[in-house]
């Protein structure tokens, strides 16, 4: 068994275990003796006399090929298992224990497939795969660590109990600096690691400022617009650019351009070091910049953050961190805005918008057309984040009511 899988092994049974069924997550947790009584976890209560369940969670020490091996490990299973198989998403953690949450699956097989092919991932990648047996009862449910590819039961039996849900979702905890960068060295040191798999990090690397300490504020207001696509971000940063006589940047900036394709299709650990890096080298540009001209910025950290929170953190709104927690902090490191806002816009006229624009869209934007609930959870972050916080305006009315409205609020805040 791998070195990072026995150091799991001391605290298994304080462990928790969540499942996530029709967009819902319902726990479970271990007792290594039976007390008796209690309910069947509602994970197994569907579960029919000739179906087979297992866990597999992936846990390499390495961070970036956990996360490529999970990423990969989906698709594996969904094109290698029969059809009609489930599979369901599942992670593993120690409660409000931060970077404890480990990622795998949950399948429930009437065949010998699963079996099979877990055993062949047990003996040559990193992973943890547990069996669950029913008892003669059909109530008692127990679970059995595999330890080699030879012997599907650990001499250790655990009794699966149900679990109530924990105060904060387990995805907050692995949140900082995995799908959130709050520092420039952090998310450059996953893009340096990814070199030896991804020959373009070596792209993202060269354009990259020498480091991004913090820097005194430009001698000009530097106004980020924030927002959903199709909101109206491009015909308001262009008008205040011209109406200003500013600079107007974008994150990710076009030097980015060319590799966003490429990062995109990769797991979130490395899709979001790469936004991430995109929002410093934008701050080298409006440090710049900032000295000459105010500066109006499309996009910057709030966009990066809200997206990626929003997707980290299944279910509903409430699910999302509590407003003040850490996840919501500016970077230290990264030139704050003189002010941020954040176009709305009523959902109806924003999918007119984007029907009529006929642009291919990436997935999280896919997923803001067709899920409100993602959408909601977004502009939820949006609002939550702080130093500096997001002053939302109405894009509904015409182009120039927005761009009038806005000017107002540079004025007053900006002096401009």
């Amino acid at each position: 068994m791998a070195r990072r899988a026995m150091s799991l092994l001391p605290q298994w049974s304080s462990r928790v275990f969540s499942l996530e069924l029709d967009g819902a997550s319902f726990y479970f947790s271990l007792q290594e003796k039976h007390r008796g009584g209690g309910e069947v976890p509602r994970v197994f209560r569907g579960v029919q006399p000739c179906d087979r369940c297992y866990s597999v969670l992936v846990c390499s020490s390495d961070r970036i090929r956990r996360a490529k091996f999970y990423w990969e490990l989906k698709d594996k299973l969904l094109r290698d298992l029969p059809p009609d198989c489930d599979v369901s998403p599942m992670s593993s953690f120690l409660p409000n224990v931060k970077d404890s949450l480990i990622s795998g699956f949950f399948l429930k097989d009437s065949s010998q497939s699963s079996e099979r092919l877990l055993k062949d991932l047990i003996r040559h990648d990193p992973v943890l795969v547990c069996s669950y047996l029913r008892g003669g009862d059909g109530q008692l449910w127990t679970q059995h660590l595999w330890s080699g590819p030879d012997s599907q039961r650990s001499q250790q039996q655990y009794y699966v109990v149900p679990s109530e849900a924990p105060e904060c979702h387990p995805a907050t905890l692995n949140i900082i600096n995995s799908d959130v960068f709050y520092s420039f060295e952090e998310a450059r040191e996953v893009m340096r690691k990814c070199g030896d798999i991804i020959p373009e990090a070596a792209s993202v690397m060269e354009l990259l400022p020498s480091g991004a300490e913090a820097r005194g504020k430009p001698d000009f207001p530097v106004i980020v617009i924030e927002g959903l696509d199709a909101t109206g971000k491009t015909t308001l940063t262009e008008s205040l650019r011209d109406s200003l006589g500013a600079t107007l940047l974008r994150s990710p900036p076009q030097c980015l351009s060319p590799l966003r394709a490429r990062f995109d299709r990769e797991p979130p650990l490395i899709r979001r070091a790469f936004y991430a890096l995109g929002n410093y080298i934008t701050a080298e540009q409006v440090g710049q910049q900032g000295m000459k001209t105010p500066v109006i910025v499309d996009r910057f950290w709030h966009s990066t953050a809200a997206y990626a929170i929003a997707t980290a953190v299944s279910g509903p709104v409430c699910n999302l961190p509590a407003e003040g927690s850490e996840v919501y902090r500016w970077p230290s490191d990264l030139l704050q805005p003189s002010l941020v806002v954040v176009l709305t816009l009523d959902p109806e006229e924003r999918r007119r918008r984007l029907r009529d624009r006929g642009q291919g869209k990436t997935e999280e934007e896919q997923e803001l057309d067709h899920n409100q609930l993602f959408r909601l959870k977004v502009e939820e972050a949006y609002r939550r984040i702080s130093g500096p916080a997001c002053v939302t305006v109405d894009a509904g009315p015409s182009a120039d009511q927005v761009l009038q409205q806005v000017r107002l609020l540079i004025r007053g805040k900006c002096h401009l």
